[in-house]
């Protein structure tokens, strides 16, 4: 299944989400490699990014000139996040995404993210500013509403769909839920039959039965994937062989698999630098050794040592089918 982004074609409609802290370069890199129809950056703050913050830029690194990856920016004023929008185009973004969906307090204190649920009508004059400003697709990830007494998605969907938005993205929440509850993907049905453009479901989605439910009950033209993806990097590429065909992942076991970990490590500890690269790998490799069943011994000392050399040795033993003889 294809779905269009104005001139751009996305196949499979599977999209891995943005996810402070863990969808930078690498794990996007890892996810793309094995399959997906797209994946998105982790959220940049527009006027930071525009004023060249310390730090920001090098953290959305955001392979914009990469095939099938988005661009997430985040603001609260229409200059700022036109002018960002311009940056990342003019290096190369294929599409730029609008994050009106992020529930942390830090952000939406600042009236950004699924803050601007609350304020729909400056949120249009930061969509259309962003539109205005670039010639490439641009996109929306939102939430259900503010909470359960603002269930607005479906007006906010419509009005960025007339401003030129190609596509949304709902997360079956509100933002007073956060991550509690359960995704209400009927929800997001009522979306889908307010705009034409394509709707992308999110939320809970951790396998394929959970996509194929999302898909059913939003009637949404495709899902995104988040936090079942950590310490899965071939999930999307399954989910897309599973519900649309596509090739199948060579889902790596033993060797194999300790080699991949290797290799999204050291690829982290060359994207940030040695010191930094070892606390950002930390949750990842956490994850690989959650799904592994790496002996809590074994686990500790994987994620304490200091010594990345050290690491990569652990790493044979901790993600090895006979872990627990070696702990």
């Amino acid at each position: 299944m294809t779905l269009l982004l104005a001139n751009k074609a996305l196949n499979p409609p599977v999209l891995l989400a943005p996810m402070a802290g863990i969808t930078d370069r690498p794990f996007r890199d890892l996810v793309m490699r094995f399959g997906a129809g797209m994946v998105v950056s982790e959220m940049v703050a527009s006027q930071e990014m525009v004023q060249a913050k310390p730090g920001v830029r090098e953290r959305a690194e955001l392979s914009a000139d990469v095939e099938n990856t988005a661009v997430q920016l985040a603001g609260r004023e229409a200059h700022w996040m036109a002018e960002a929008a311009r940056q990342v185009a003019d290096r190369g973004a294929r599409v730029v995404d609008i994050n009106m969906g992020c529930p942390a307090k830090k952000v939406t204190n600042g009236y950004s993210g699924s803050a601007l649920l609350k304020t729909p009508d400056h949120a249009l004059t930061l969509i259309e500013a962003v539109v205005e400003a670039v010639d490439v697709p641009v996109t929306l990830k939102t939430r259900l509403g503010w909470d359960d007494n603002l269930l607005n998605a479906p007006d906010v969907a419509r009005r960025a769909q007339d401003a030129g938005i190609c596509m949304v993205t709902i997360h079956g929440r509100t933002r007073c839920q956060f991550y509690k509850g359960s995704a209400d993907w009927q929800a997001i049905r009522a979306v889908k039959e307010t705009v034409s453009i394509p709707v992308i479901a999110n939320g809970d989605i951790v396998d394929t039965d959970a996509a194929r439910v999302a898909l059913d009950q939003s009637g949404a033209d495709g899902v995104m994937v988040g936090r079942g993806a950590q310490g899965k990097p071939w999930l999307l590429a399954q989910i897309c062989h599973d519900l649309y065909g596509a090739a199948a992942p060579e889902i790596p076991t033993g060797d194999d698999l300790i080699e991949m970990v290797r290799g999204h490590y050291q690829a982290m500890l060359g994207f940030y630098g040695a010191d930094l690269g070892l606390r950002v790998a930390r949750k990842h490799l956490g994850w690989y050794m959650d799904e592994a069943g790496t002996p809590a011994a074994l686990r500790r000392a994987v994620l304490t040592t200091r010594d990345t050399d050290e690491v990569i040795r652990l790493l044979g033993d901790a993600l090895s089918a006979d872990a627990e003889a070696a702990a």
